[in-house]
């Protein structure tokens, strides 16, 4: 996660380098430490130091980083002849590399050549089954082609070798949540907070799957996820402060406790009130909205 340091930094070079003020190696190589995307200006920066034969001679060693970089930004804009030079430079100085090989398989997914770069990938996997880039872009190329059930299948044994592996688990639960399947990206969300338990986000995504999961069960354990979300972010995330609302008010509607009934809207006028002091500072404009959904919910304030 880039810091807000490390933002203004970026922003800094960027506006410095724009404006003539030199400075693009520098950019360019924060660029590719903090990995953001800046395919445009990479490719745009980067060419300017490549085709001139001082400042990429300067480089050294990194005139090869260089290549790479603006080779994958370069497929990332479509801009594939750049992408293709790019390549063939790094063939011609590294013949037989496997990293190369990557660049390879990606510039054919780029051109939508899918057959071919399957067969990329696949030799590569048999020298090196390993290999976690390689395979994520197997991963990647099937959902960009809509074979989501060969991407899940990929995905599976992708995380039985690197089950450490979080963006990995964070895929999945996506793609199953995209196919209304709750059950199993609630688990891809338990595996997530097991690993990571002080990530708020992790606690939401699983908050929200309960709910929607529905059921007495879930909707109480969806509220202790929004509970514990609205904790590790100092009480503020709106959605999980609203999210403790629903819960609330689903929970009050099937209970047949008087006692449970009370405890239960209570909490809720305590999240109703936070909820409606946040859009009073934030959006006040849409104010009313937020009164209208809460006495749909019968816990306006």
């Amino acid at each position: 996660m880039v810091t807000k340091t490390e933002q203004s930094e970026l922003s800094r070079l960027e506006s410095q380098v724009e404006n003539g003020g030199g400075g693009a190696w520098e950019y360019l190589c924060l660029i590719r430490k903090l990995k953001v995307r800046r395919s445009d200006k990479v490719v745009k920066h980067g060419l300017t130091i490549l085709n001139d034969v001082k400042q990429r001679s300067a480089l050294g060693p990194d005139e090869w980083t260089l290549y790479e970089q603006v080779a994958v930004a370069a497929m990332d804009c479509q801009c594939l002849e750049v992408a293709k030079e790019c390549v063939k430079a790094l063939q011609k100085k590294f013949p037989g590399s496997k990293r190369v090989g990557r660049l390879e398989g990606m510039l054919l997914e780029a051109k939508g050549a899918w057959a071919e770069a399957e067969k990329a990938y696949s030799s590569l996997l048999e020298d090196n089954p390993f290999d976690q880039v390689v395979q994520k872009r197997r991963i990647a190329m099937e959902k960009a082609r809509g074979n989501i059930s060969t991407a899940i299948d990929f995905l599976n044994k992708y995380l039985e070798i690197f089950v450490a592996d979080h963006d990995a688990w964070r895929e999945h639960a996506e793609i199953y949540v995209s196919l209304q399947m709750y059950k199993q990206a609630a688990f891809c969300c338990e595996e997530l907070i097991l690993a990571q338990p002080t990530i708020s986000l992790y606690h939401l995504a699983y908050a929200d799957v309960l709910y929607t999961l529905g059921g007495p069960e879930n909707i109480q354990a969806a509220k202790k996820y929004y509970a514990s979300t609205i904790d590790l972010t100092g009480g503020k995330c709106t959605r999980a402060i609203y999210g403790i609302c629903l819960c609330s008010s689903a929970i009050a509607s099937q209970s047949k406790s008087r006692n449970k009934d009370e405890k239960e809207n209570e909490l809720a006028s305590l999240a109703a009130v936070a909820l409606e002091k946040d859009y009073k500072y934030r959006a006040s404009n849409k104010l009313p909205l937020l009164t209208s959904a809460l006495k749909s919910l019968k816990l306006s304030s």
